[in-house]
C-alpha cells in the first residue's frame, strides 16, 4: 500500500474517503470534526450520530456531503468529547478505519493526526503508531493512504515514521 505525507487540509485532498478522529456518539463539536462539518454539511454529523455509539476500535462510513472526498470514516479515539486520549486508542481507530475503507471497496483515504488535538497524544507517538497500523494492515480494496495535517510539526512526525 502506498502511504503519502502531504502537510496542508484534508479537505483539498481527491481521495474515496478522509478520516474523522471522533467521538463515540458522533458529535463533530471541536478540532477536525468542526472543520469537516463546517465543511461539508451538518448531515455528515447526522447520519455519524445516527450510527453512534459507535466504539473505540469500531468506525462508520458516512456521507462526505459537498466534501471533496465522497465520505466521512468516522473511527473514534475517544469516548467523550474533548476527553483524552492514547495510542492504544489512535491505533485502534486506525485500524478500524482502515477496516471500514477496506470492506467499503474504497481505494484511498486521508488522515489527520489522530488523537493530537483534543486528545493531547504527542505527534510523534500518534505517527508512529498509526504508520505501523497501516504497514500492519492487510486488505484487498484499499491502496494509497495519505497522512495529512496542517500543522508542520505533526507532518514532519508523519515524514520521520514512514522513512523509519
Amino acid at each position: 500500500m502506498k502511504i503519502e505525507v502531504v502537510e496542508g487540509s484534508i479537505l483539498d485532498l481527491g481521495v474515496d474517503a478522509i478520516v474523522n478522529p471522533a467521538n463515540s456518539a458522533g458529535r463533530m463539536g471541536g478540532g477536525v470534526a468542526k472543520v469537516i462539518k463546517k465543511a461539508g454539511g451538518r448531515e455528515i454529523e447526522k447520519e455519524a450520530m445516527d450510527k453512534a455509539p459507535i466504539a473505540v476500535g469500531e468506525a462508520v462510513l458516512t456521507t462526505g456531503g459537498t466534501l471533496k472526498a465522497r465520505h466521512v470514516i468516522h473511527a473514534p479515539t475517544m469516548v467523550k468529547p474533548a476527553e483524552r486520549t492514547n495510542v492504544q486508542k489512535v491505533r485502534a481507530a486506525t485500524d478500524a478505519a482502515l477496516k471500514c475503507a477496506d470492506e467499503a471497496g474504497l481505494k484511498s483515504i486521508a488522515f489527520p493526526g489522530m488523537g493530537t488535538g483534543v486528545g493531547r497524544v504527542k505527534p510523534e507517538d500518534a505517527a508512529q503508531c498509526m504508520v505501523e497500523a497501516i504497514r500492519g494492515f492487510e486488505g484487498t480494496a484499499l491502496r494509497k493512504v495519505v497522512l495529512v495535517d496542517m500543522s508542520p510539526e505533526m507532518a514532519q512526525a508523519f515524514r520521520e515514521a514512514t522513512e523509519a
